[in-house]
């Protein structure tokens, strides 16, 4: 490296540090540079670990040694193949999660995408080749209000490394209210008819990776997944950050 670009990477890093301190994100502590998590608080985020349900990642206790689909998955018969988070949304996850889209802390974005981008080498998503990342989009009155859709910006991140393109397949077409009071009935009634798919001959034949930030109950993922299907989609598998 030249000593012009040695000196433009030495700058852009002060810079960095000037604009965001290295200093963990949860209690403040002196972190690396670039680090926003210290070693202490990082002792509390909470794995995904088996068993849990093949289908939706909901972790069980017990002694279950084989392969299993929850009860709930089973009534309910969900479009994606399967939906993957390395970590449940507790402690420092979801406070990473709720910064980076409520308070615009936009510098969690990295950890963020690293967490995804873990779930490219879980079994389920690393097992099979897919085409394409397809965020779950925002309706543009929250997207003006927010300035971002978290979903696509995971997915910009994690893209490039994966050697896969981001399609922005899916708008979101009805503004819905929050769905954060609702249980999963009222949450699929919600949603129903709030996406379409922008050009379905882009995805006909397509195995696609849905992305999004948490997988609650599953609605979302679950409405998207059954309308790119219909629109000509092989298969969907979902990956988020994190579980709720």
């Amino acid at each position: 490296m030249s000593t012009a670009g040695r000196f433009a990477r030495w700058f852009g890093s002060s810079l960095l540090s000037l604009c965001f301190p290295p200093r963990c994100a949860i209690c403040g502590a002196d972190t690396a540079s670039g680090i926003h998590l210290c070693g202490a608080c990082s002792e509390e985020i909470e794995r995904i670990r088996e068993p849990f349900c093949a289908k939706c990642s909901t972790p069980f206790h017990g002694a279950i040694t084989e392969e299993f689909v929850c009860a709930d998955c089973k009534e309910r018969g969900q479009h994606f193949e399967c939906a993957v988070a390395c970590y449940l949304s507790t402690g420092p996850v979801r406070d990473f999660i709720h910064g980076f889209k409520y308070q615009r802390r936009t510098y969690l974005r990295h950890a963020l995408a690293g967490w995804l981008a873990e779930t490219l080498d879980e079994p389920r998503i690393a097992c099979r080749p897919f085409d394409a990342f397809v965020p779950v989009p925002l309706h543009h009155v929250r997207r003006r209000e927010r300035e971002f859709n978290q979903a696509e910006v995971l997915a910009g991140i994690v893209a490039p490394k994966s050697g896969r393109p981001v399609w922005n397949a899916l708008r979101r077409i009805r503004s819905t209210p929050t769905q954060t009071r609702l249980d999963r009935a009222e949450r699929m009634e919600n949603l129903s008819g709030a996406f379409v798919v922008r050009k379905p001959a882009q995805i006909q034949g397509r195995h696609l990776l849905l992305v999004d930030d948490v997988f609650t109950t599953g609605s979302t993922v679950e409405e998207c997944s059954r309308v790119l299907l219909k629109a000509g989609a092989a298969s969907v598998r979902v990956i988020t950050v994190a579980r709720a």
